[in-house]
């Protein structure tokens, strides 16, 4: 029996118990996934959960990113917009994120936002990559270009 639900999922429970749920086919797409989803996720879980209570309490038009983070169990890497994912700078714990288009991969092409640590550090942060085809990769401006 076959299914089409993607290989990698992960569930959140909210305080008030609804579930969440976002799926992937990869580690690096449900990271993208996660990044993408949290403001509108969290907003969306809220204004359910106060229709469902018949709460009149407004919905914040913009979540504060520290108040998602504690929600989610997570830590704010940067709270710098980027538009289109793909575009604008990310920072890290190390600094400004470098925009590096490569022309030969492992998968071919790629593009990314790379830590800053120098290379080989214990710490350095895991690479953001935006995948061919997924919004941003067309109008994504490097700061270097590999060969």
């Amino acid at each position: 029996m076959t299914h089409s639900e993607a290989p990698i999922s992960i569930t959140v429970k909210s305080a008030a118990g609804s579930l969440v749920t976002l799926r992937a086919s990869t580690a690096e797409e449900l990271d993208q996934v996660v990044a993408l989803s949290l403001a509108s996720l969290t907003s969306a879980t809220t204004e359910l959960e106060a229709a469902i209570r018949g709460a009149n309490t407004a919905v914040p038009p913009q979540p504060q990113a520290a108040a998602i983070a504690t929600a989610f169990g997570g830590a704010i890497i940067s709270e710098q917009p980027s538009g289109v994912p793909g575009l604008g700078t990310r920072t890290c714990p190390h600094g400004t994120m470098t925009r590096i288009h490569g022309l030969t991969g492992k998968f071919g092409p790629y593009k990314g936002h790379f830590c800053p640590a120098p290379q080989g550090s214990t710490n350095k942060c895991t690479t953001q990559y935006i995948k061919q085809g997924q919004p941003g990769w067309d109008t994504f401006t490097p700061d270097q270009t590999k060969a």
